[in-house]
């Protein structure tokens, strides 16, 4: 499945990036090629609309985080709205996982990641 990736400039400093379809490790470089673009103009703050997104895995979940750091080092913030069950569910995980090293691979991660977002777990 293709990625399509809007930007809209909600007011100066502001962008909102909008991808539609699954973020996975064959599409992120379009929502990562849209993000870096967000990033060079020195937001203060990216929101990430989920809306339309139906499946996410680590490359996916690897360029929010990436864009979370990259804003935290010019001040600015990042927020995620209007999250699918799923991909909530894979957020929640995230966020409740220990910061130690829980994978033994990305490929690991991304079973288990697929596995949940497909309700088998």
């Amino acid at each position: 499945m293709a990625l399509n990736v809007s930007v809209t400039k909600k007011e100066p400093g502001v962008f909102i990036i909008h991808p539609v379809g699954a973020i996975d490790a064959n599409t992120y470089p379009v929502l990562e090629k849209e993000t870096d673009a967000v990033l060079e103009a020195t937001p203060k703050i990216v929101i990430f609309d989920m809306e339309e997104v139906d499946y996410i895995s680590s490359a996916g979940l690897r360029i929010v985080f990436k864009t979370k750091k990259a804003l935290k080092q010019i001040q600015g913030k990042s927020y995620m709205v209007n999250l699918t069950p799923t991909v909530k569910k894979v957020f929640d995980i995230i966020s409740a996982l220990p910061q130690e090293e829980v994978f033994a691979s990305v490929k690991e991660l991304d079973e288990y990641l697929d596995r949940i977002q497909r309700g088998d777990s």
